[in-house]
């Protein structure tokens, strides 16, 4: 006898698979709501370089709730919850493969501050190579796998939601929304074992989260105070100094041309190549010179941060990991090597044959006291290039061009920024002239760089040739601003050491940079044997004859102690590098007052002690 359809045993069968079919569903919904943030992540951290299972728990739940945020609010205000887990999976990768770039390129992966210099990243982002890594290629099938298998799930999504179902995105928008509490209090991570590490902010990111860690840095948008910071203290402080560097120079005025050469290195120093031509053989060779070498805070990108050091005399020791002093904090008149010389009657000019608003100096350089800035377009004489970007030889016959149009018996004080070494060291059809006599060809970004730097040497030759014709005394100083971002092979091979067998010098001598003073004058001045971006500008005035101001006379008392500070680390007048993390430092006294000083000129306010800064030109 076969059963009808209305039996009680097909009913009951009916009922059992529908509420299978419904547990399944719940099952479903359940883990389609919990389970994207925490796959993001990992796919998140996989195309960043690190393992998610070597991460913590703690740090998982953090990125965990810091994505489901944003995922769980965005599922609630669509409706579209698969829709959501695919973008949001897509977002993950994408910004795990951008910090992975930026690191590549810079050293340091993306933080907050980077976002107001969006403009500089994209004029010189067509420049760079961007590769595929076997982690994004994985990454890109996960993800179309991912796609293609909740294909289902987007056409039930696109039914009028059942009854019930507001209530349930309400409570899902209410989950979203109090996730997102850390994007405004940061801090709350560190509950979650997320900590912020500014001295090696890629290693936070791939063991911390690169979601967590960005916002745990947001923290740094604003500077804190160090202890006795007040006006007095920092007066006290700076009057409490020596006597000023004596002039190393007779001469009245001279006219000054600064030049912080892009990504200008000196790896044949360090003793471990074997080239087939030197790189600086006429600095090398120049007579009456001073020579040396200085440290900079930054390596392979940051070039404002090195302009700021040497014109303001301040550290980015004291500063966050990455930030960009420009945009951040340099936000009204501030005082500079330029407002010191415009007090003893300078014209004051900058110049940058790049983009005008890169890193923000055409709005930076007035505040610094610039009279005039120029940029590339506003150049007076022909441009040429080297890979794609303006050469050393156009931007040094602009600065001749600047002083044969400048006021007659006026002192001109020119602060240039060369853009000629930039990276990328990609240009196919730039070939190499310099080459590693023992391994040519395998280092192909080196051997551009080098050739690069060769160039620089060969303009630098016209531009002292010129000046060595000029009855106007001039004084002329160039610098590294950091060391190019080349193979790391070539950097182990030129150092002579692999980066994780590094001493504390061996690491600071990827901050060395090289630096030249001449005049058409003699000078008298020894070249110090170890020095720094911020004390730089101080040898500079001594053998100009300039005396300088309160702070300036503060800075080279400190660095006969302490004659390099940087963001890396500091050096002793013993030839000791030290971390800024050592505990109980004997130095640290000193530290932290240059950290109190400094604080007052940025952030002092109606505070800030103004005539420690003050050219004594100007009677202020």
């Amino acid at each position: 006898m076969r059963a009808s359809p209305t039996s009680p045993i097909i009913t009951i069968e009916t009922r059992r698979t529908g509420q299978a079919r419904q547990r399944q569903d719940r099952l479903s919904r359940t883990a389609l709501l919990l389970l994207p943030p925490l796959t993001a992540f990992w796919l998140m951290q996989f195309v960043l370089g690190a393992m998610p299972w070597e991460m913590s728990v703690g740090a998982a739940a953090a990125n965990w709730l810091v994505l489901g945020g944003l995922y769980w609010t965005a599922s609630a205000v669509t409706g579209r919850a698969a829709v959501c887990c695919v973008v949001l999976h897509l977002l993950a990768g994408l910004w795990g493969a951008a910090n992975y770039f930026v690191s590549v390129f810079r050293g340091t992966p993306i933080l907050p501050w980077d976002f107001t210099a969006l403009g500089t990243a994209a004029a010189v982002a067509g420049s760079y190579r961007f590769f595929l890594t076997w982690r994004m290629g994985t990454a890109v099938v996960l993800w179309v796998l991912l796609a293609a298998g909740l294909r289902h799930q987007y056409r039930r999504e696109r039914f009028r939601p059942a009854e019930g179902d507001l209530r349930r995105r309400g409570s899902l928008l209410l989950a979203g929304l109090v996730c997102l509490i850390p994007v405004f209090r940061p801090q709350l991570l560190g509950a979650l074992g997320v900590e912020t590490d500014v001295w090696d902010q890629i290693g936070a990111y791939r063991s911390g989260g690169a979601a967590a860690e960005f916002l745990r840095n947001m923290e740094f948008m604003k500077i804190q105070a160090p202890a006795d910071t007040t006006p007095e203290r920092a007066a006290e402080i700076v009057e409490d100094v020596g006597t000023d560097p004596a002039p190393a120079a007779d001469v009245d005025r001279p006219n000054i041309v600064a030049i912080m050469n892009e990504s200008w290195a000196d790896f044949e120093d360090y003793g471990n190549l074997s080239l087939s031509e030197s790189v600086m053989d006429y600095i090398d060779g120049l007579e009456g010179a001073v020579r040396g070498h200085a440290y900079t805070s930054v390596f392979g990108a940051g070039t404002s941060a090195s302009e700021f050091e040497f014109l303001t005399g301040d550290s980015m020791a004291f500063l966050p990991s990455g930030s960009i002093p420009y945009q951040q904090y340099v936000l009204g008149p501030s005082d500079s090597l330029a407002t010191l010389l415009k007090g003893y009657g300078y014209d004051t000019l900058a110049f940058h044959p790049g983009e005008r608003t890169s890193w923000q100096r055409n709005s930076a350089y007035p505040r610094l006291g610039f009279d005039a800035f120029k940029c590339g377009e506003d150049m007076d004489v022909p441009q040429t290039e080297e890979h794609g970007y303006v050469s050393d030889d156009s931007d040094f016959k602009q600065i001749i061009w600047e002083f044969e149009h400048k006021e007659a018996g006026k002192p001109l004080f020119l602060f240039n920024v060369t853009i000629q070494n930039h990276g990328s060291y990609t240009v196919e059809d730039y070939p190499a002239q310099v080459h590693l006599t023992d391994e040519p060809g395998r280092y192909p970004k080196a051997e551009q760089y080098l050739t690069l730097a060769n160039k620089t040497d060969e303009a630098f030759h016209l531009l002292v040739d010129y000046f060595k014709q000029q009855e106007e005394p001039t004084i002329i100083v160039m610098f590294g601003d950091h060391q190019p971002s080349v193979e790391q092979e070539f950097l182990d091979k030129a150092y002579g050491v692999t980066q994780d067998q590094m001493t504390m010098e061996q690491y600071m001598g990827k901050f060395k940079v090289p630096f030249v003073i001449w005049a058409n004058y003699p000078l008298e001045g020894e070249a110090p044997e170890i020095t720094s971006l911020n004390f730089l500008a101080q040898y500079v005035l001594r053998d100009a004859g300039i005396q300088t101001s309160l702070f300036g006379s503060y800075l080279w008392d400190l660095q006969k102690t302490l004659p390099a500070v940087t963001f890396a680390g500091y050096w002793d007048a013993e030839g000791n590098a030290h971390s800024h993390l050592e505990e109980n430092g004997r130095f640290d006294a000193l530290i932290q007052d240059y950290e109190r000083v400094q604080y007052n000129e940025l952030f002092g306010g109606k505070d800030r002690v103004d005539r420690l800064f003050a050219s004594p030109g100007n009677g202020r």
